[in-house]
């Protein structure tokens, strides 16, 4: 789960546009003007329009790079977004820019708060970009970002065109209702004896090739019940892309020089320094305290799954390998609490779980989403709707593209895609926000019905979140529009709508059988419920364990080279209770949060705390209240940026939600640990 585009750090970023003829000319009138205004809010706003101007072009070229599906329109995609980033090359190294900033910052009469963070928060990025050193060393800076770049492409790329694969015989040992799934082989069977050379030649065996990718092992995991297969294909999906070994590397090294040029002792460093946690130190021990708190109840779980597979095995010394992890612990929910994936899935066809969406957004923030027609050419495939969101009062807030299902070429996970940020144009008018929700849930086969199991329920409810973020923030400037907020606090709306997903006031809205229309049973929520907390602490280690990973490969870096294989394997036999597997294995290579989200990944843990407080003080008792909606879009959501996110967060839920630590700023971890029994 993940939001794309307008979050990186920048200060410059209709659908399809293209740069030459529309942005670029616009952006050059407006770097015109901005040298010849005395300091002031209106270089604050003449910035925000260059960068709004230029922010069109890079996402909506990012939603069509990663969703159409005629390679033409991916290749000219391709070729706006290299030309854009030339011209956000001279917008960021311009200086007229940077000292118009600087001195509007220092000087100017800036009435507003936003504004004043809009000055304050311009400035930091134009040096996050270089722009205050002596001349050699920014363009060594502007070097290592490009060569950043083409690290982090070529390393998503090497997932998806090096998925691995296992070759499995026979074809029994996957389940029939997965072998759809995978392309059927063929091996040549050793003949009996006597046997005569046509015999021989009919004699072959089928079995099926298994591709290794993130999504598909999650699922022979969890359901394939043959552990040779499970194994094989962990240490297979595990082992690949072997590419990035060396792109990992590279990466690391380039970012390290990167941050000492910059002045600082590590990339973590230089990238955490502007968020809430201000530094790599705080992030260490809120990781560490976490861990412990969750470290004994992680091993009893493990040896709750250790106990079943013994039993189930009848061997008494059966170690449990990761490769059993899932398949183990989903047969002990289903037995616990008989829970069935097809039954589940059965209330929840796709079209009601978007009417889910659309009562939500109407019971708790009294809007409605309204499906609308499209333009000539502005749908890229036919599966994409488009809504509207409206207010009875304030009238239309913006826009809203679902495409929601799996298909060849498609970016491969869920995002949130802000193709246009929101700001305000006059006191009478505002720019309406456009963001698209980008799923790979499965489609219906023939003229089935299409239906979605409660995780890719819970996938929706979490980037709606997203969505809400974006489309209900009104900022005075699109630099802070919906989720342009620091990263610590970017998943927080997201981890919150969580919350809804597994609710049965907010389920039994909408979570209708798809051939009977009977309403889920408040019986199998309250064991979907209990069945997800059943090991909760093995996946609460899991994330840290993550966590650890992302911030030491990218913190401090000792004179020997890094073996990035070895710190992995270390970090988790410490920080879990599973083994590494030696095999070859080197699963960070298909972790694309190293180059999404480099020293960032923290953040997930950070907004689970935020979200849980905040369920609980200001959702728990009347989730779909206007009262509830009310105080989450005018104490938070509306505010996108525009105020520091410890108020945004204190307002809404009280000042003990974050505290004060060393340099930074920590969650309160209670309410989650409160959730979690732990």
């Amino acid at each position: 789960m993940d939001f794309r585009s307008s979050r990186q750090p920048r200060v410059f970023g209709g659908l399809w546009m293209r740069p030459s003829k529309a942005s670029c000319p616009s952006a050059d009138d407006l770097v015109s003007r901005i040298s010849q205004m005395p300091p002031s809010e209106e270089v604050i706003k003449a910035m925000d329009d260059i960068s709004n101007t230029v922010c069109s072009v890079i996402d909506s070229a990012e939603l069509c790079r990663n969703t159409h599906p005629d390679r033409e329109f991916v290749e000219e995609a391709n070729k706006a977004s290299m030309r854009i980033s030339e011209y956000l090359h001279f917008l960021n190294t311009n200086h007229t820019l940077y000292n118009a900033v600087l001195i509007a910052e220092q000087v100017g009469s800036i009435q507003s708060e936003e504004a004043r963070r809009a000055a304050h928060s311009l400035r930091v990025d134009f040096e996050k970009g270089g722009i205050h050193l002596p001349s050699d060393k920014l363009e060594r800076v502007n070097q290592l970002n490009a060569q950043i770049a083409q690290l982090s492409r070529q390393f998503n790329e090497n997932i998806i065109s090096d998925p691995g694969h296992v070759d499995v015989f026979p074809a029994s040992y996957i389940p029939k209702n997965m072998q759809h799934h995978f392309k059927p082989i063929y091996r040549q069977l050793l003949p009996a004896d006597n046997e005569s050379l046509g015999l021989r030649e009919k004699r072959k065996e089928k079995g099926f090739r298994l591709a290794t990718d993130s999504s598909n092992l999650s699922s022979i995991l969890k359901w394939v019940s043959h552990a040779e297969v499970r194994k094989q294909a962990y240490i297979r999906g595990n082992s690949v892309p072997y590419a990035n070994l060396f792109v990992i590397d590279k990466l690391i090294s380039t970012r390290h020089e990167l941050a000492k040029i910059m002045g600082y002792r590590s990339y973590a460093e230089f990238a955490i320094r502007s968020n809430m946690a201000a530094s790599p130190n705080v992030v260490m021990d809120f990781l560490l305290s976490l861990s412990n708190t969750v470290r004994q109840r992680a091993d009893a779980e493990f040896k709750l799954v250790q106990d079943y597979k013994r039993t189930v095995d009848n061997d008494v010394r059966a170690d449990l390998e990761p490769w059993d992890e899932a398949y183990f612990t989903g047969k002990m929910k289903s037995s616990a609490f008989d829970l069935d994936s097809s039954v589940i899935a059965s209330y929840f066809p796709t079209f009601q779980c978007l009417e889910g969406l659309k009562l939500l957004a109407k019971s708790v923030f009294g809007v409605t989403l309204s499906r609308m027609s499209f333009s000539f050419g502005e749908s890229w495939h036919p599966d994409v709707m488009k809504f509207l969101l409206h207010h009875p009062q304030e009238g239309d807030m913006g826009f809203l593209y679902l495409d929601l299902y799996s298909r060849d070429g498609k970016y491969p996970g869920c995002a949130h895609f802000a193709v246009r940020g929101g700001r305000r144009l006059s006191d009478a008018q505002y720019q309406l926000p456009i963001v698209a929700l980008v799923c790979n849930f499965p489609n219906s086969q023939g003229s089935s019905i299409s239906k979605l199991n409660h995780w890719d329920v819970e996938t929706l409810f979490h980037e709606f979140g997203h969505a809400l973020h974006s489309l209900l923030s009104r900022t005075d400037y699109q630099h802070f529009s919906g989720t342009r907020v620091v990263l610590d606090l970017a998943e927080t709306p997201s981890n919150l709508f969580e919350y809804y997903a597994w609710d049965y006031r907010v389920l039994k809205m909408f979570g209708r059988h798809y051939s009977t229309g009977e309403i889920i049973p408040e019986k199998l929520v309250n064991s979907m419920n209990h069945a997800r907390n059943m090991f909760s602490a093995m996946e609460l280690q899991r994330q840290i364990f993550y966590s650890l990973v992302d911030l030491t490969l990218f913190g401090e870096q000792s004179a020997d080279p890094m073996d990035t294989i070895s710190i992995v394997a270390d970090l988790k036999r410490k920080y879990t209770s599973w083994k590494h597997v030696e095999d070859g294995t080197h699963w960070h290579t298909r972790f694309s949060h190293l180059v999404n989200y480099g020293a960032g990944y923290y953040s997930y843990l950070y907004a689970k705390c935020f979200a849980a407080t905040i369920w609980e003080k200001v959702c728990q008792d009347d989730p779909l209240s206007l009262a509830t909606g009310t105080a989450i879009r005018t104490k938070f959501l509306q505010y996108g940026g525009a105020k520091h996110p410890s108020d945004l967060l204190r307002d809404l839920a009280g000042h003990s939600i974050v505290r004060n630590y060393n340099e930074g700023i920590v969650p309160d971890t209670s309410s989650l640990c409160k959730e979690l029994n732990f």
